[in-house]
């Protein structure tokens, strides 16, 4: 993977409140490389979901360049799937249709796909089910795969596993990591889970408290699948931990946000 399919330089994103001027982002710079799998972690308010908001064109009140696939980013488009922290889905539509969208199931290409991608999300025997028969990983592996379908360069997930308990995130962790393996679809993923971040992500990007930036991208040099309880793992682990760490030093030392903005889940 030496091609960056998303590059970021110089990026800034500041509120307008009436309290005044609030910086969330100051000078982002990543390159994302095409089939790589980012994870993106920090401290709650951090601006993590602001900068895949901006990514996925749904923001454009910054500074900075943000090019994707050559091209600048101006605005929502095909390219960019997205994932947000619920599933979202028409609760009138059936899974298959909820994955197939506007495109009809009746265009023989289009009911094709959607068979694939409801293999590849694991919900075979469910095409005909409706949300409220499904549970919520069921329900989110919907929305992967309707965002999958238009076969974007990159998926941008938002904390999508943030509201599932504990043994069906760790579920949905594996089912995402199998789909990447198999799509090889480009992926940033936002967490508040450090575990998660270093379990899924072949880079871990650590982003310090407003105004966010990128405090610095650990390479995750394990292969696949990983095991959470190996040393090795744990060795990654505290490499990442050890970055809020840092984060804490400057906290203490009053150059860094709260001690609630600090914490991490």
């Amino acid at each position: 993977m030496d091609s960056h399919i998303l590059q970021i330089s110089g990026l800034h994103k500041t509120f307008s409140t009436p309290q005044g001027q609030v910086k969330a982002l100051h000078n982002i710079n990543l390159n994302v490389s095409e089939g790589e799998f980012v994870t993106i972690i920090g401290p709650s308010g951090c601006g993590k979901s602001t900068l895949l908001k901006i990514i996925a064109g749904l923001d454009n009140s910054y500074e900075g360049r943000i090019v994707l696939n050559g091209q600048p980013i101006e605005g929502p488009s095909i390219e960019k799937g997205f994932i947000f922290q619920e599933p979202r889905l028409f609760p009138w539509l059936t899974v298959q249709k909820n994955i197939a969208g506007n495109f009809s199931l009746k265009d023989p290409a289009v009911r094709l796909r959607v068979e694939e991608l409801i293999e590849l999300v694991r919900l075979q025997g469910f095409e005909q089910a409706y949300p409220r028969e499904l549970s919520g990983g069921m329900a989110q592996r919907v929305a992967i795969a309707r965002a999958l379908l238009r076969g974007p360069k990159v998926l941008l997930l938002d904390e999508p596993f943030g509201a599932l308990d504990a043994f069906t995130r760790s579920h949905m962790q594996e089912v995402l990591l199998d789909i990447w393996q198999k799509d090889r679809t480009t992926m940033l993923l936002v967490t508040h889970d450090l575990d998660e971040a270093v379990f899924l992500g072949e880079r871990v990007a650590v982003m310090n408290a407003r105004p966010g930036q990128i405090q610095s991208l650990q390479h995750i040099q394990l292969p696949h699948p990983r095991k959470k309880a190996s040393t090795a793992f744990e060795q990654y682990r505290r490499a990442v931990l050890n970055e809020f760490e840092k984060v804490e030093d400057s906290r203490a030392a009053g150059l860094t946000g709260s001690h609630d903005e600090m914490k991490i889940i």
